[in-house]
């Protein structure tokens, strides 16, 4: 479906996450690394509720989380938290290392930094922070980024304490290690300034190159996410949390898009069917006497665990669940997903999808019958779980399906790794900020600003022209790395490998060849900036052909951790001078004849024969200039 966005008002706004390289976490001394998995650690078990704010409201995402009553794990590895973390001792004061670097990042983005910085507390009850809150500091406002669709605005930079990370997940529970609890996180929200999906990839990518360029923030899987705010014309402003991947932003906005189109239409087709959000009965019935006749083994497996099937009638919704909201998801997966958060179920049944699941056409009459609904008119869910889990759930899928009739409800979603979002939880309420009591505030003065200037990054023009002028690259090469994140890498290794290495060699090493490797499926996660070091040493000494990069990178992550690099590097050594001509005079002399047929023209095959035996041992223009060699000393006897 082609769509156009500028017709239908689309309106972007982008939350940029990233962890900053501190020594220590935000409110304590305790280191800011992940635990390994041999660290020791002690088991915490709480419970979380949701309480009232100052002004008397309960915030509604906390509501929900305290409902599905789930007990709550701590692992508090040692060495990596401390009673900061566990809630049993008060905050220290803010991380002055993380706030300089926040207000150098600020700087770079043309942002007010405030004159006193205030922590308060927000508030979060998935179980994410033992305290039932996150501690988060604005630390400036008003910022832009320019982008060539015209400027974007920055409302807040703000200094955050980031979540527990979450290890475990079943019924009733939830684990999380308390090793990232705390490390120093800066958020930038921009504002919905941004009106297409390439917009926001771009803008996304130049803060986190922003980011980068300071040296101070950290680099790996999970160490920066974006979350995205986006709406449309007689839609709903929808949260997207957890886009880990800058490519995939674009396909978010145009699935949240087509999403919020498709549930319009539903909600406009709902309407001419005459139905009113009264006419969808909450009265749940048990038919598992009627599913227990099926031959279903999914039904059957369920029923011997003791679980049961209860049902809800869905009044003149019939095709309605079939409807394709994104691709591969329909309205059903809607009320799917539903179902899932608030009942704990593993998902739902209904009427659009059978006869299916070995549940024949005769079962699905007679539950037609039992609901007293109309085939072809009303259609029903199920659900097979506890009593109790099974009545969350339906109740959810109600309400859902109610809301369907006045349109699209303001959610929380969370992006999935195809672009598609799924149901996270109910958007946050305007009450779940307040003053942090325990942390005294931070006065911004002269000397603090003065230490931050000296990391205030370049920006990315001018980095783009120092790698032109300055290292010698291509335009072409320069704007490629730019845009990757590979960038810092390529910076760190120019900076410690200087002349030695040229500019040239590092930069295709990184673009071409890792990239090459990433794309046959080899993990290039195991190749460190060490051991891009000692391979592009050795080319640089003439250890090994540049040639023969991709093959020893390649042959180090097979075999890793059986073979170091310096063993692989050994096995490639390159050729001297004369064991190639060993070589070509044999394959010449071997193919006397042909030569001396072809002349010159021989030269084609015979450096293909010769390559076969050399590729990757020596740079092959010295190759050909010993082959061309060796063919006219022949032709000239």
């Amino acid at each position: 479906m082609e769509i156009n966005y500028e017709e239908l008002g689309l309106k972007v706004g982008l939350e940029i996450h990233q962890q900053l390289d501190t020594k220590h976490k935000l409110f304590c001394n305790c280191p800011t690394e992940l635990a390994s998995p041999s660290t020791p650690k002690e088991e915490v078990i709480r419970y979380l509720r949701a309480t009232k704010s100052e002004i008397g409201e309960i915030d509604p995402a906390a509501l929900y989380e305290m409902r599905k009553g789930r007990r709550i794990v701590y692992e508090v590895p040692k060495g990596h938290a401390c009673l900061v973390e566990l809630d049993e001792e008060p905050p220290h004061d803010l991380n002055r290392e993380a706030l300089v670097i926040a207000i150098a990042l600020a700087k770079a983005l043309h942002a007010k930094v405030l004159d006193e910085i205030y922590v308060m507390r927000k508030t979060v009850i998935d179980g994410s922070n033992t305290t039932g809150f996150q501690r988060t500091a604005i630390i400036a406002i008003g910022g832009y980024v320019d982008d060539e669709e015209g400027r974007v605005g920055i409302q807040t930079i703000c200094l955050e304490e980031d979540a527990a990370r979450k290890v475990d997940e079943g019924r009733g529970y939830v684990k999380y290690n308390l090793d990232r609890l705390g490390i120093p996180l800066i958020e930038i929200s921009t504002s919905p300034d941004i009106h297409t999906p390439e917009q926001a990839m771009r803008v996304a990518h130049k803060i986190g190159l922003i980011l980068r360029l300071s040296g101070k923030v950290k680099r790996g899987l999970g160490t920066i996410r974006q979350d995205l705010n986006i709406s449309i014309r007689n839609g709903v402003k929808t949260e997207i949390k957890g886009v880990s991947k800058l490519e995939l932003i674009p396909k978010v906005i145009e699935y949240e898009v087509t999403r919020q189109l498709n549930l319009l239409k539903i909600t406009e087709e709902l309407k001419r069917r005459g139905l009113r959000e009264e006419d969808v009965s909450s009265d749940i019935y048990d038919i598992t006497e009627i599913l227990s006749k099926s031959k279903s083994k999914l039904v059957q497996k369920a029923l011997k665990r003791g679980l049961r099937a209860y049902a809800v009638v869905l009044k003149g919704f019939a095709g309605v669940l079939r409807i394709e909201v994104q691709p591969g998801r329909r309205f059903g997966t809607e009320l799917s997903d539903y179902a899932k958060a608030w009942g704990g179920v593993s998902g739902i049944i209904h009427s659009d999808e059978l006869p299916g699941y070995g549940i024949s056409e005769d079962i699905v009459d007679e539950i037609y019958r039992y609901l007293g609904a109309r085939k072809g008119v009303d259609a029903f869910v199920f659900v097979l779980a506890e009593e109790e889990r099974a009545k969350r759930a339906l109740n959810a899928v109600v309400d859902r399906a109610r809301y369907a009739l006045r349109g699209i409800p303001k959610e929380t979603r969370a992006a999935n790794p195809d672009g598609t979002t799924r149901y996270m939880r109910p958007q946050p309420g305007a009450a779940r900020m307040y003053p942090e009591t325990d942390v005294p505030p931070v006065r911004i003065n002269e000397e603090i600003l003065k230490e931050a200037k000296r990391y205030v990054p370049k920006t990315p023009e001018e980095v783009l022209e120092e790698l032109v002028k300055d290292h010698g690259l291509s335009r072409e090469l320069a704007n490629k790395l730019i845009r990757d994140p590979l960038l810092h890498t390529y910076l760190e290794l120019h900076s410690e490998l200087g002349d030695a290495v040229p500019a040239r060699l590092i930069a295709s090493t990184l673009m071409i060849h890792l990239k090459s490797l990433r794309s046959e499926g080899i993990n290039t996660d195991l190749i460190t900036s060490d051991i891009l070091k000692k391979v592009l040493t050795a080319v640089s000494r003439g250890v090994i052909a540049k040639e023969a990069i991709p093959e020893v990178l390649s042959e180090y992550v097979r075999n890793h951790p059986k073979l170091s690099i310096d063993e692989i590097i050994s096995k490639h050594r390159s050729l001297s001078i004369d064991e190639l001509r060993e070589i070509v005079y044999r394959v010449v002399k071997e193919n006397e004849d042909f030569i001396r047929s072809k002349g010159e023209r021989a030269f084609s095959k015979i450096m293909g024969l010769v390559m076969k035996e050399v590729r990757g041992k020596i740079d092959g223009r010295i190759v050909a200039e010993v082959v061309k060699e060796e063919i006219r000393k022949l032709l000239m006897t």
